[in-house]
């Protein structure tokens, strides 16, 4: 994976996340909105996110080493878990707030700044949505799709900040402090996908099919009579497998060790994001397949 460009796109997204937060909570405060002020909560953890990104990047593109012989690619799906946990805690917070609200009864005094200032960061959210997004399939990088979907989710949280804005203007306050809980429950429920995305790939889940790809190169490798024991694990972008052959059992080891070979270079050069496959071979008897 290239994580020199990750961590890259980490940059640009964390220098604008750092403006979304400021202008939010600058005005919320101002304004004195308990949902927009969780909004602005919301989009640090964006930029603390960001940071525990580089973080995780920088560890993870490490090379292989004596401790660590398969690399250290998880430290990335690590920072991700991170996200989701830190996700999870915010929305806990920003329920207790939004309680403590709804039980004093104060409004939020309302602006066309503070409206204008909403409308100004959403437009902003949502190129840096697609951008991250775009890079994260583009490279293959785990944390920076997970994080572009917690930026989406920015976005819903400021036009459901809009919303509330809309109906305290129509006199009912106690629609500030019921918008901040629809917001937890958004960022709780991106925090519980992404621990669980994350949670599959450090607990080895077969996330990525890729076997039917696999088995038609094997198929058409000569030598090649079928295959067994098929295993994989990681996640897109950087895979690790191992495999089963069968060779005609009157062969010679070391033909026999062309053709694994053979596959080995066909399945790392053709399967998307394979960094490593074990090719075994086994003696084929007929009766196999």
């Amino acid at each position: 994976m290239e994580y020199d460009r990750v961590q890259r796109t980490l940059l640009v997204i964390l220098f604008l996340n750092l403006i979304v937060a400021g202008l939010k909570a600058v005005f919320g405060f101002l304004a004195g909105s308990v949902s927009m002020v969780a909004d602005a909560f919301h989009s640090t953890l964006d930029s603390a996110s960001n940071i525990i990104g580089l973080v995780s990047t920088q560890m993870a593109k490490q090379p292989p080493d004596g401790r660590h012989p398969y690399g250290h690619g998880k430290f990335e799906t690590f920072g991700t878990l991170l996200i989701g946990g830190i996700l999870l805690l915010t929305a806990t917070w920003i329920l207790y707030e939004g309680a403590n609200r709804l039980l004093s009864g104060i409004a939020p005094s309302i602006s066309l700044l503070t409206v204008a200032v909403l409308v100004v960061t959403i437009g902003i959210n949502i190129v840096v949505t697609r951008y991250e997004r775009r890079m994260g399939e583009h490279l293959g990088s785990q944390i920076l799709i997970a994080d572009s979907e917690h930026t989406k989710s920015d976005v819903y949280v400021s036009l459901s900040v809009l919303l509330g804005f809309g109906a305290v203007s129509l006199g009912f306050p106690a629609a500030d402090p019921l918008i901040a809980f629809g917001i937890a429950m958004v960022i709780g429920r991106m925090g519980l996908h992404i621990v669980r995305d994350a949670g599959d790939v450090l607990t080895d889940a077969a996330i990525v099919d890729c076997e039917g790809q696999i088995a038609g190169i094997i198929h058409t490798t000569p030598g090649v009579r079928g295959y067994h024991k098929f295993r994989c694990r990681g996640k897109p972008g950087e895979l690790f497998a191992d495999i089963h052959i069968f060779v005609d059992p009157d062969i010679t080891v070391g033909e026999g060790h062309a053709i694994a070979e053979r596959a080995r270079v066909l399945i790392l050069s053709d399967v998307e994001g394979m960094e490593d496959i074990v090719v075994h071979i086994d003696p084929y008897s007929g009766e196999e397949e």
